[in-house]
């Protein structure tokens, strides 16, 4: 039997145990990509995908096509980026999500997906300075609201805020999108929740150039300005049909809700123009006068019109005696700089006067009696339209001027059952709560509590101004004489004679221009002709002012 020598086994055993242990064999290679995409189509080269969104681009821009836009043109309207192009300096605007397109099913509507559904949104420059907008395109849906839609204009109210800009609303469609159901009216409720909350926040302009029914009205009527059409733009809650189906009145759109009933008779729109152009060169011309946002002041402007110019055409122009009438648009003119200003509500509420102008290039807003309608009271609708002026120009630091010509309030039962005291009430609380720098110019007369409400010094004015024609008191003195003497008048032998005796006497001793300035309630008794010189040095003098109100969250105003 053969044996098997272990000595070279065992020598071969400890040298395998010492051996380094081998090199980790590399795995092997991934399988080679499969070109991108797969199958048999070729990829397209960078170039041609840059020409596809070129031509994109080109056929959103055009829209819904020539039958669309030749029937909104036949229409007396411009399209949606017609209007954008005239709001705008010329190719400053940026759209944002031009491509956006819904996601409705059901009724057609997935056949039926254009870009931008029905609404285009983004920012430009208005004479150098940025402003966002939105704009319905009633050739997509009519303008109708739905789901993607909405976020659009969600999205760039958002935007505006965030930046700080004004946002104007082009307002062009027929409301809800009926093929979306509830999701359309939860968009306006998105929309209306950023009108309240960007309210005093920066400036909101709606521009009405079409239908606006329904739920669309609200968020004009939130807005601080609304500017309509003459014959194309109507705004009502219920069109005609189902004013005539629920009460059997018929009525067409524009009596029930155009233009001229809305600035004329119910005060939801401050101005109406006759065409779409001139009406989007006005708003221009106002967003020059705003500041962007409540922590701005108004943009300053550079002016030829000398500030210590003379008004001395003023005495001729108002009259001494209390009951002539006289146009206190003459007035305004003579006083501001070079005689511009824009009038807020011109054919609502015209016994009173609201308007933007500038004195020595300062931005100012100014609420002035008008004695040549209703002789200058106030009433429920002057006191409502004056009021939201003064909380406007106060919520975006623009200046308060006042020129004080009012014989009282508007007597009669109508007002009293309608609620002028809550009404009144209004315009005190705007006054009272102002913290910008206001001055008011008591020119002729001034009586009982419409004199206070009208920014006297005893409700805060900052400066206090009066001309020599100023009768201040608690009521004329015919009417006070009738209240004092009424026993010693009906006991005379010649009523009529002690009555005008004692008429004179009351004026001399109560009624005098200089009672008040007597006793510290007027500043001082100026000259006509140095009314602008005056309002433009306090002016200067009050720019700095800083006016803290308790805190709070807010108050709670007549309504």
């Amino acid at each position: 039997m053969t044996t098997i020598d272990e000595a070279p086994w065992a020598q071969l055993h400890a040298d395998v145990a010492t051996r380094p242990p081998a090199p980790a064999a590399a795995p092997p290679p991934p399988p080679a990509a499969p070109p991108y995409p797969t199958g048999d189509k070729p990829v397209k080269a960078t170039a041609d995908r840059v020409a596809d969104l070129v031509e994109l681009r080109r056929t959103v821009l055009g829209g819904p096509g020539d039958k669309a836009t030749e029937a909104q043109h036949a229409k007396g309207k411009l399209t949606a980026r017609e209007r954008i192009a005239l709001l705008f300096d010329k190719d400053t605007f940026t759209e944002v999500e031009g491509l956006r397109r819904h996601r409705a099913t059901g009724f057609g509507m997935e056949a039926r997906r254009p870009h931008s559904d029905g609404v285009i949104t983004g920012w430009g420059l208005v004479e150098g300075r940025e402003v966002f907008v939105y704009a319905h395109d009633f050739r997509i849906f009519g303008g109708a609201l739905g789901e993607a839609h909405a976020t659009k204009i969600h999205k760039i109210m958002d935007m505006a805020a965030a930046a700080g800009a004004p946002i104007v609303g082009l307002c062009d469609g027929a409301g809800a999108r009926i093929q979306e159901g509830v999701t359309a009216l939860a968009g306006y409720g998105g929309i209306f929740q950023r009108n309240v909350r960007n309210s005093g926040v920066i400036p909101q302009i709606s521009v009405v150039m079409g239908p606006c029914a329904g739920g669309a009205a609200y968020s004009p009527a939130l807005t601080d300005f609304v500017f309509m059409v003459r014959e194309t733009s109507q705004m009502f809650i219920t069109g005609p049909d189902v004013v005539q189906a629920v009460t059997g009145e018929q009525i067409t759109q524009n009596a029930l809700g155009g233009a001229d009933v809305h600035t004329g008779v119910s005060g939801v729109a401050q101005f109406a123009y006759d065409t779409e152009e001139e009406c989007l060169q006005e708003v221009r011309y106002l967003l020059t006068l705003l500041p962007a946002n409540n922590r701005e002041l108004p943009p300053r402007a550079g002016v030829e019109d000398p500030e210590d110019r003379r008004t001395d055409s003023l005495v001729d122009l108002v009259p001494a005696e209390r009951g002539r009438a006289y146009d206190m648009r003459r007035v305004i003119e003579e006083i501001v700089d070079d005689g511009e200003y824009v009038e807020v509500h011109h054919r609502w509420a015209g016994n009173i006067i609201c308007a933007l102008a500038r004195l020595g290039g300062q931005v100012v807003g100014i609420v002035a009696n008008q004695p040549g309608e209703l002789a200058g009271v106030l009433d429920i609708s002057s006191s409502e339209k004056a009021a939201r002026f003064v909380q406007f120009c106060d919520a975006f630091n623009i200046p308060l001027v006042t020129l004080v010509d009012v014989p009282g309030f508007l007597p009669g039962v109508d007002q009293e059952h309608g609620g002028v005291i809550r009404h009144g009430a209004k315009l005190l609380y705007a006054y009272c709560n102002a913290t910008v720098p206001r001055i008011s110019v008591v020119l002729r007369k001034a009586y009982g509590g419409a004199y206070i409400v009208m920014d006297s010094q005893s409700i805060g004015a900052d400066l206090t101004l009066a001309w020599p024609t100023n009768e201040i008191a608690v009521m004329g003195a015919e009417g006070a004489a009738n209240v004092i003497f009424r026993r010693e008048i009906a006991a005379s032998a010649d009523p009529e004679g002690t009555r005008a005796r004692l008429i004179e006497e009351y004026q001399d001793k109560l009624m005098h221009p200089y009672y008040a300035a007597e006793h510290g309630l007027v500043d001082d008794v100026i000259h006509p002709g140095e009314t602008r010189a005056k309002l433009i040095g306090g002016l200067k003098m009050l720019r700095a002012k800083y006016s803290a109100l308790p805190s709070r969250k807010h108050g709670n105003q007549p309504q």
